[in-house]
């Protein structure tokens, strides 16, 4: 796991300016309203060859504590659960950057802001963690550089004046905070297969997990959202070592709330990340939304292996025909995964349950699965002669020899003239070509067209 630096501060100090910076691109909303930023942003970056990511955090308001005026105006009424989403940032980081302001000098906010780090730092060993830099930011000349001595009040140790608008002094803080990270020990090999249970907040996850272990391992509740951190579970299966992993629901962007739900989102999305399967949990009871299409599309993105779970198979009243035309519909909306597999359960009653974990164990199988070079070139030839590669300006796609490069996910380079004249449906073709003849259940593959020299 990469290094997590946090930003911290008062409103208005900066913060997003210098997380864009460090990010390297306009990721943060910069406003000149105090408390423009409410939800928590998580952007990767590097220096000097090291990767970190860093997180940007709402400006932590005296009101939350004291009961001072607001300093927050656009985000008043999120005083508290900011302050709470500064407290996971501060738990879940390796290193604070606490952000001030040069112009405006030490502010009893800056104060108390001081005083929340330290309640929320740990001894150990004898040091201080997560170490905090006192970042005093807007230092944009020289006489507000000089001023940086005056932060010292703080009693967060030496000050850095920096200015996140023009990048001065950035160097030097980086240089120290790269190498204050805490040693990263070397991971434990895990030979089990790790299987994410996504999905929208109330399809019955945490439910489903609890039938999967066969014990109340997390809390379920009707309550969405109930599950917040990403909650990993080992178990055995037929002598396979598997890791379950458990996550917040994903909701649609646009109504995630503030407070600790951002991050919760984050940390779901970075349990794709390192599953090898993921379980994308859908509601019979309710209509296919485009916030399922979009968490599909965040699996598809990591180059991760799935299986659609509908669940709450129970409560849908059934005819002949009734799992024939959920497959199509699902099929229609998720025309982009055609190649999943799709299993309907009832985690309240047990139903079908016992074909989840075969069918995913099945699907990481195949992504491990390799196409002999030759049986592949008798697939991209028989391609070709069915469909002519496409053209350009009087020059045609020419196909000379493919290999399967990696798995996990399977990844075919394919040597010809000219890669420019691969059009994205030709690859999507040849893909279409290698699965019927080895089909990836439940996997995406690449298909890499390469110049022959």
């Amino acid at each position: 796991m990469k290094p997590v630096v946090a930003l911290v501060g008062r409103p208005n100090v900066g913060k997003s300016t210098l997380f864009n910076r460090l990010a390297g691109e306009q990721l943060a909303i910069v406003d000149e309203v105090p408390g423009t930023t409410r939800d928590r942003l998580l952007a990767e970056s590097e220096w000097n060859g090291v990767h970190f990511d860093i997180i940007d955090t709402g400006g932590i308001d005296p009101t939350a504590f004291s009961g001072q005026s607001v300093l927050s105006i656009a985000s008043a009424e999120y005083i508290e659960q900011i302050r709470q989403q500064a407290e996971i940032a501060v738990r879940e980081s390796d290193v604070i950057l606490f952000i001030v302001d040069a112009s405006a000098g030490v502010t009893p906010a800056d104060m108390e802001v001081a005083q929340f780090l330290r309640r929320n730092q740990k001894n150990v060993d004898g040091m201080l963690r997560p170490p905090v830099f006192l970042v005093v930011n807007k230092a944009d000349s020289a006489a507000l550089r000089e001023r940086a001595f005056e932060f010292y009040e703080l009693g967060m140790g030496e000050p850095y004046p920096i200015s996140s608008l023009h990048g001065t002094g950035t160097g030097d803080l980086l240089d120290d905070v790269v190498a204050s990270f805490p040693a990263q020990a070397e991971e434990e090999e895990d030979d089990s297969v790790k299987i994410a249970l996504v999905g929208k907040p109330n399809v019955g996850k945490s439910s489903l997990l609890n039938r999967l272990v066969g014990e109340e391992r997390t809390i379920v509740s009707p309550i969405a959202g109930t599950t917040r951190d990403a909650i990993d579970t080992r178990i055995e299966y037929n002598g396979m070592p598997i890791t379950l992993i458990d996550t917040a629901g994903i909701r649609r962007r646009g109504r995630i709330e503030p407070g600790v739900e951002k991050y919760s989102v984050i940390r779901a999305m970075k349990a794709i990340e390192r599953a090898d399967v993921a379980l994308l949990v859908i509601d019979a009871t309710a209509d296919i939304t485009a916030q399922d299409t979009h968490i599909a599309g965040y699996i598809l993105e990591a180059w991760k292996s799935a299986v659609v779970v509908v669940n709450k198979w129970d409560a849908i009243e059934k005819d002949t025909y009734t799992m024939q035309s959920y497959t199509e519909r699902i099929r229609r909306e998720l025309n982009f995964m055609s190649y999943v597999p799709l299993v309907f359960i009832s985690a309240k009653t047990g139903q079908r349950v016992d074909q989840v974990l075969p069918t995913a164990l099945r699907v990481q199988e195949e992504r491990l699965a390799r196409i002999p070079t030759g049986a592949l070139n008798r697939i991209l030839q028989k391609a070709q002669d069915r469909h002519s590669p496409p053209s350009h300006a009087g020059r045609q796609l020419k196909l000379y020899y493919g290999t399967q490069v990696k798995v996990d996910p399977p990844t075919f380079l394919v040597h010809v003239n000219d890669p420019s004249l691969g059009h994205f449906t030709y690859l999507r073709y040849l893909e279409n070509q290698i699965r019927e003849e080895y089909p990836y259940t439940g996997t995406p593959i690449r298909v890499v067209l390469k110049a022959r020299r």
